[in-house]
């Protein structure tokens, strides 16, 4: 029985013997079946609905952060999985780990620095303008701009860049983003790609959500991707390959 004395306030979710309620709503009848999963996860964090233009954005991002191949998340979750195959958990866990300022984490490290960038600046921007201030006041590398893999272009770059405009939802940090990329030349002297990480971090920024939790965003979208990761391993191990490789050259170094 409840302690009348004590009160624990929450926004998100009660139940009790016949009902689960979430975010106000009867999660039975009013949720299941008619809210998507993005749009239950903006909603969880923003403490609003989104509208059809914001969950499109952020369904992208969630899309565009999902997988990237054979990354150090995915083969920390595999080898994991290799090594304790009774803890799924484990394994899902070992990956989303990883997610740190090399993989994932650029997407709220590129989020805080253009929200920090913006901070204080009104009326109407010159976005080049700034963008040059930015980029020649930046001690080390700016988050979100080069990649590993991506040496010309991220695809994932300009069509979530597309998306954003045609929901008008392009705002000050996916303009500021934008403008680095295209002066930063002028001051590094070579040209890098803006990748696809930072530009969802941007896209995250406009949409007003919490500076501080995007990295979370991230490893919402790499848990699907790292599910998919473990599923195939079942199906099809690379595990023990990939660890017996690495064993068997293996030099001992005094």
């Amino acid at each position: 029985m409840a302690d009348d004395g004590l009160r624990f306030p929450t926004s998100l979710g009660t139940s009790d013997e016949t009902q689960i309620r979430l975010l106000g709503q009867d999660l039975a009848a009013d949720l299941m079946g008619k809210v998507g999963f993005g749009e239950l996860a903006y909603w969880l964090v923003a403490g609003r609905r989104p509208t059809p233009g914001e969950t499109r954005v952020f369904e992208a991002v969630l899309v565009a952060l999902a997988d990237h191949g054979f990354t150090p998340t995915a083969i920390a979750a595999r080898l994991t999985y290799l090594s304790a195959p009774d803890s799924l958990q484990g394994a899902l866990a070992a990956g989303l780990l990883g997610g740190g300022s090399r993989f994932l984490g650029v997407t709220e490290d590129c989020g805080r620095f253009l929200h920090e960038a913006l901070a204080g600046v009104s009326g109407e921007i010159d976005y080049d303008e700034l963008a040059l201030r930015v980029v020649k006041s930046a001690t080390g590398r700016i988050p979100g701009l080069g990649h590993p893999v991506h040496k010309k272009l991220d695809p994932r770059t300009p069509v979530l860049f597309q998306i954003a405009e045609q929901e008008g939802l392009k705002g000050p940090h996916l303009r500021l983003f934008e403008a680095i990329g295209r002066v930063h030349p002028q001051v590094l002297g070579k040209t890098l790609p803006l990748n696809g990480a930072g530009v969802c971090g941007a896209a995250l920024a406009d949409l007003g959500l919490p500076i501080d939790i995007l990295r979370g965003f991230a490893l919402l979208a790499r848990a699907a991707g790292l599910l998919g990761h473990l599923a195939e391993e079942r199906r099809n191990p690379i595990g023990m390959d990939v660890y017996m490789t690495v064993d068997r050259n293996a030099v001992y170094d005094s």
